[in-house]
C-alpha cells in the first residue's frame, strides 16, 4: 500500500499524485512539490489515503513542504508576471505575423521555463518567436499548441444553462461525448442546441448518459400521450399533454 495525496496546480485541472512523506497534509493546504518539469506550487485537493500498489503506474513524486509565505508570495509575483507575458506575447506574434490565438501564459514555480498557449487552425513555424521571447525574458521558451475545448477551459465563461463552465469549475479530464448520448436523451439533434462554448459537444450530454441506458435501453417511449378532461372551453384537442410516466 503507499499512503498519497491528490494535487491540483490550477483550478479544475488535472489531479496529479504525490507521495506525502509524513507532512501532515488536509485538502486545500498549499504545497510545493517535486514534478517532471520541476518544482511546482499547488493546492491539496485529495486528502492523504492509500491506494493499491497495482494502482501506482509509475514511480511517485514527492511533496517538498508545505508552502510557506514565502512560497505564496513567489506564486503571487509568478501570477503578475503571466499577465505581463501574455502582453508582451502578443505584441510578438503580431509582429512575426502569425495565424495564431495566444490564450494563456504560465511560469513554472522556479522560473526556469515560460509555457505560452496557443490555438491554431494549423501548425505554426514560431522559431522565430520562440527566439524574440527567449531574448526577452532570458529563460527557457514553450509553445504548446492546444484544442478549443482546452481553450474554454482556460478562459472560462458561462453555458447555456447560465452556469459556469463545467469544464472551467470542476472537470478534471474531458471525457468523450457523442451524439448518441444526445439521441438517448431525446434532445434536440440541433448543433446550436447540444453544443458548448468551444462548439463542441456540451460535457454534460455525459452526466445522465448511463442512466438512459440503464432505463429502458435509452428512455425509449418513457413519454406518452395522456388525455384528460378540461373544465374548460377549450378545444379537445388542445387537451392532450406530454405527461412522463411516474
Amino acid at each position: 500500500m503507499y499512503k498519497v495525496v491528490g494535487v491540483r496546480f490550477k483550478r479544475a485541472g488535472k489531479i496529479y499524485y504525490f507521495d506525502p512523506v509524513d507532512i501532515p497534509l488536509a485538502v486545500s493546504d498549499p504545497v510545493i512539490v517535486e514534478t517532471a518539469r520541476g518544482i511546482e506550487f499547488g493546492n491539496v485537493t485529495v486528502g492523504p489515503k492509500e491506494v493499491g500498489d497495482s494502482e501506482i503506474t509509475q514511480p511517485l513524486k514527492k511533496v517538498l513542504r508545505r508552502a510557506t509565505p514565502e512560497d505564496l508570495q513567489i506564486a503571487e509575483e509568478n501570477s503578475q508576471r503571466e499577465k505581463k507575458a501574455f502582453e508582451i506575447g502578443l505584441e510578438k506574434i503580431a509582429h512575426h505575423n502569425l495565424e495564431m490565438k495566444l490564450v494563456d501564459v504560465e511560469f513554472t514555480f522556479d522560473r526556469s521555463k515560460i509555457i505560452f498557449y496557443f490555438t491554431a487552425d494549423g501548425r505554426v513555424d514560431f522559431r522565430e518567436l520562440v527566439k524574440d521571447l527567449a531574448s526577452v525574458f532570458r529563460t527557457r521558451i514553450e509553445l504548446r499548441q492546444i484544442g478549443v475545448r482546452d481553450e474554454a477551459k482556460m478562459i472560462g465563461g458561462l453555458g447555456p444553462c447560465g452556469r459556469s463552465l463545467c469544464c472551467a469549475t470542476f472537470l478534471g479530464d474531458f471525457e468523450p461525448v457523442s451524439i448518441k448520448m444526445a439521441k438517448e436523451q431525446n434532445l434536440s439533434l440541433n448543433p446550436a442546441k447540444i453544443s458548448g462554448i468551444c462548439g463542441r459537444l456540451m460535457c454534460c450530454l455525459k452526466y445522465e448518459s448511463d442512466c438512459y441506458k440503464q432505463n429502458n435501453g435509452g428512455c425509449k417511449g418513457c413519454r406518452n400521450k395522456q388525455e384528460y378532461a378540461s373544465e374548460t372551453d377549450e378545444d379537445p384537442e388542445d387537451a392532450v399533454a406530454e405527461i412522463p410516466e411516474d
